[in-house]
């Protein structure tokens, strides 16, 4: 049988960037995204045609910046989808590649990080899992210093994204995407738990086990819904996507309240 026709609109880099714009991206800014290229439609070019989109908006001062996560550098005791053999374990924690900037995949995050993550002149920070990669002249500082034993907290991008003043896009994704919620996270008690990965040391490749605080998107999207009651969230579409758009020091804000709140754990 024939394929049946794609489901629109459909979507160019000129469409999508007059629809940013209209919601509020602007010149020289700094955007955490988190995408969604499905939810957009059919878009002509694909994720390139998103990011060229991106980055007409944003012009030559401006710096777009993605999650680049690459989970699968992990325990593979944690392992769910799928599980492995408890006889594999000791295997893989040998052989696991040492994570890599330049060539980590990215996973679970979408086409649209893993474009940028390849871009021209990206730049992308040093943990094995929860890595960011970014583009534009704050990219360099902004990816800087991401400590190994602290996946997104203090010593991660984005503290330093808060401290720059920066806002989070949501194309097409949910606030169950929205990472600044896990900077909250870290700024409230909680239970520290291991945490395991390939990674380059100044004595080779090295299988390490860090000490931090567990963290979880738990009820994110009850989070994200209460905080776009309450404050100002610019909200619109991009083709057929649903779009938000936010300060990221507002949201972590929010987010630390109402996880003592509503979420409360010990540390």
């Amino acid at each position: 049988m024939p394929a049946p026709p794609p489901t629109g609109p459909l979507c160019t880099r000129e469409s999508l960037a007059d629809e940013l714009r209209a919601l509020g991206v602007s010149q020289g800014e700094t955007l955490l995204v988190h995408s969604s290229l499905r939810s957009l439609g059919w878009v002509n070019g694909g994720a390139e045609a998103v990011v060229l989109a991106l980055f007409d908006c944003l012009g030559d001062e401006g710096t777009l910046v993605v999650p680049a996560q690459s989970s699968d550098n992990s325990d593979p005791s944690e392992w769910e989808n799928p599980p492995v053999p408890a006889s594999w374990w000791p295997a893989i924690r040998a052989t696991m590649p040492a994570y890599d900037p330049r060539t980590a995949r990215t996973r679970g995050v979408g086409v649209v990080p893993e474009t940028v993550r390849t871009w021209p002149g990206a730049v992308r920070s040093a943990h094995p899992q929860t890595s960011f990669a970014a583009v534009g002249p704050r990219a360099a500082a902004l990816t800087d210093g991401h400590a190994l034993d602290c996946r997104l907290g203090e010593r991660s991008p984005l503290a330093k994204l808060e401290r720059a003043g920066a806002r989070v896009l949501l194309l097409g994704a949910g606030f169950d995407s929205c990472t600044a919620f896990h900077l909250a996270e870290y700024r409230l008690p909680a239970p520290l738990v291991d945490n395991s990965f390939a990674a380059m040391t100044a004595d080779g490749r090295r299988w390490l086990t860090v000490r931090e605080p567990s963290i979880t998107d738990h009820r994110f999207d009850e989070l994200g819904a209460a905080f776009e009651r309450e404050r100002a969230v610019a909200r619109g579409r991009v083709g057929a996507a649903t779009v938000r758009l936010f300060p990221l020091a507002e949201a972590v804000a929010y987010a630390q309240a109402w996880l003592a709140e509503h979420r409360p754990r010990t540390g």
